[in-house]
């Protein structure tokens, strides 16, 4: 099973984005999208709305509940 980190990177190298250009996108640091793809910290659940936004993917993908 894939972890939210996982899926993180594989949304931001699919859409061709550094980590830096989602951080800006979502107002945090690069920094903080590292370690969320890095399993170091999990992000809130403020945070996963805006990622789940910016991505155009539900939370339930991203926890790893569904496929999409």
């Amino acid at each position: 099973m894939e972890t939210l980190g996982q899926k993180l990177k594989e949304l931001r190298h699919s859409k061709n984005l550094t980590t830096k250009q989602v951080a800006e996108a979502i107002g945090l640091t690069r920094n903080a999208i590292t370690n969320y793809e890095s399993n170091i910290r999990e992000p809130s659940l403020s945070v996963l709305k805006s990622l789940c936004d910016f991505f155009d993917v539900s939370a339930d993908y991203l926890i790893g509940r569904s496929d999409y």
